[in-house]
């Protein structure tokens, strides 16, 4: 059973790392799909005697959505922050997997790891193809730091369903011309 899971959770992440950008921020279901990668985490987690006590914390980026102040930040700022949130995530969770000692645990850590990583590869990738030069962001708040593996699951969630989604939104609404640019930039699906 845990087998099948992590078959499925690898096929699913493999299918939604080769779907175009376009796929990704235009299409809510292949956004959807891909958290619920979370989902099988959690249940390898449970799986997992002892997986839920970290060796050492992990310092989260503050994931709440502040409306107001996200409103008034430019595209290239919202996407510069989500790409640092991830990047903090995966760095403290990169931290953690070295010092456990329980191959279920380091097994479970490594796959948020490539969930993350895959994360920041595509959120950096619409860095790179909408053409925007920014300076560097100021490094993501940290807002605490946690000993649990469900508590970074939890937070790693909401990121994805605020911060991530609200990007997403935004690029269809403020930015239409860039998924043209992109779909045209890929040329014609296979």
């Amino acid at each position: 059973m845990a087998y099948s899971r992590l078959l499925l959770l690898l096929i699913g992440g493999i299918c939604s790392v080769h779907a175009g950008p376009t796929d990704f921020w235009y299409n809510h279901p292949v956004r959807r799909n891909m958290v619920k990668g979370i989902v099988g985490l959690r249940e390898d987690m449970v799986a997992c005697v002892g997986a839920d006590t970290l060796h050492s914390p992990v310092q989260l980026p503050c994931v709440m959505v502040h409306a107001t102040e996200w409103a008034n930040k430019t595209l290239q700022q919202k996407c510069a922050e989500v790409v640092e949130a991830l990047r903090m995530f995966r760095d403290g969770v990169q931290a953690t997997k070295n010092q456990s000692t329980s191959e279920c645990q380091t097994s479970l850590l490594e796959k948020l790891q490539r969930h993350i990583t895959n994360y920041v590869a595509i959120v950096r990738r619409l860095q790179i193809q909408s053409g925007a030069v920014t300076p560097p962001p100021p490094s993501p708040q940290s807002c605490s730091r946690v000993n649990s593996t469900s508590e970074v699951l939890k937070q790693y969630g909401n990121l994805l369903r605020g911060k991530l989604e609200r990007l997403a939104i935004d690029l269809r609404d403020e930015a239409p011309e860039w998924g043209q640019r992109s779909t045209a930039a890929e040329g014609p699906s296979s």
